[in-house]
Order: C-alpha cells, then sequence, then structure tokens
C-alpha cells in the first residue's frame, strides 16, 4: 500500500503537494491508473486513482472512503523530556507512532538537558512514521510544555509518572485497565526532581516503575506505550 499524508483533502478530486508528488512520481515511478491511499490523519482512508502523473503537481481522484481505520478504543499521551541528543527522543516518537499513541508533549523539567526543541522536524519525524505504519490517525505534537503547568492541568483519564527516585512504586502493567485513556510522564536523563515527583503525587498521578533496568529516557517511554497497547490487544 503506497500511503501519502494529506490533511486538507476534502474534495473528490485532490492534488499533491511539491514533496508527495515528487516521492509518487519520480521515486515510485507510479502513473496514470495506478491505485494510491490517502490519509487525513483524523482517521479517514482514501483510496485513489492517479489521473495526472506531474512530478510536481500529481493529481488523483478519489473513489473509496473508510473513515475511523485502526481507530484505537484508547487514548495514550506520554510527555517524554527530550533527550540531549535528539536523534534518540525522534527514535522514540517513530517507534510509539508505529506502535499506537494519540498524544506526545516534549516536557521540560528540572534536570533537562534539552531546553529546545525543533517542532516541525518532530513533526516530519511522526508523519514518516504514521505512513511507514500505514497509520490513518496522525498523533498530536504539543508545543514544549513546562512540567508544572502539564501536571496541574485537567486530564481525563488515568495519571501516571515514572521515575527511579527511592520508594514504593506499582508496575505500570499492574495498575492500567484495558480501555482506558493514559498520561504517562517520562522524565528526563537526571530523573524527575523530588518536587517534581511530590507535585505530580499532589494532582492524582500515580508513582510507577517500568521493571527493574534502569532504562534510557527514550527507552522507557518506548515500554511504557508498548504496555498500554499489549493491554489492549
Amino acid at each position: 500500500m503506497n500511503l501519502f499524508y494529506t490533511p486538507d483533502i476534502q474534495n473528490k478530486f485532490y492534488q499533491l503537494d511539491e514533496i508527495e508528488s515528487k516521492h509518487c512520481v519520480r521515486v515510485l515511478r507510479l502513473k496514470e491508473e495506478d491505485i494510491i491511499h490517502l490519509i487525513d490523519g483524523k482517521g479517514t482512508l482514501y483510496k485513489a486513482k492517479i489521473i495526472d502523473a506531474h512530478p510536481k503537481r500529481c493529481t488523483v481522484e478519489c473513489f473509496e472512503t473508510k473513515t475511523e481505520f485502526g481507530k484505537l478504543n484508547y487514548k495514550l499521551h506520554i510527555a517524554l523530556a527530550p533527550t540531549k541528543n535528539m536523534d534518540r527522543t525522534e527514535w522514540f516518537m517513530e517507534k510509539c507512532t508505529e506502535i499506537g499513541i494519540h498524544e506526545f508533549t516534549p516536557l521540560l523539567c528540572q534536570h533537562s538537558e534539552r531546553k529546545v526543541v525543533k517542532q516541525e522536524r518532530l513533526f516530519k519525524v511522526i508523519t514518516s512514521a504514521v505512513k511507514q505504519s500505514l497509520k490513518a490517525y496522525h498523533p498530536i505534537l504539543n508545543e514544549q510544555t513546562k512540567f508544572s503547568d502539564l501536571v496541574t492541568a485537567p486530564y481525563d483519564g488515568e495519571k501516571y509518572i515514572a521515575h527511579c527516585n527511592k520508594g514504593e512504586k506499582t508496575h505500570l502493567k499492574n495498575l492500567y485497565k484495558a480501555e482506558q485513556n493514559a498520561l504517562i510522564l517520562i522524565g528526563p536523563e537526571g530523573d524527575f526532581s523530588i518536587e517534581e515527583v511530590n507535585l505530580a503525587k499532589e494532582n492524582g498521578f500515580q508513582e510507577i516503575t517500568l521493571g527493574e533496568s534502569r532504562l534510557r529516557t527514550e527507552t522507557a517511554g518506548i515500554v511504557a506505550c508498548n504496555i498500554i497497547s499489549l493491554e489492549n490487544q
């Protein structure tokens, strides 16, 4: 299946943008009458036929539509402190998109080494993963958010904070139940501070562990995402 991201699609006829047109015609060498699929990122999958294989403005005609294609029965939001090496954060977002996630928030914490993120770059990484994994839903990417702002904001679902500080914690798989919405906080390479953990607890977050091993930030995010996915299968 050749999949193209077309968030502004509305009509039966659609013209791919220059980047997608080039990929379709020059890279994949598709031509008139070939069949492709389009997604709007909101759950709709379109089946379309190429009617003008122009390398800069390829035009297609949609003839079949599926709504809520691949819709998950839960919403997972992971707020993670970006790593100093952004390749690792990009890898986390790529893999979680492939597994299944609804929302990302880059988190700014007391121990954060990465203070600034490039939203456009991260969005492109997510979009590429959406197409590669054949998903019709494009995860939401929020602006980088201060820890205190996120934990004090309202959230309709279960709330968890993963950390390695001392104290009793319950494994995520023993707390989460299938079909629940969940918000999971993953800290920076220096972990959350005691003050941050206490603030989260005061605002209804449950302390969790993801296992015996001490995981890198991006690995912890992927493990958490996979646990939620498995519990819903």
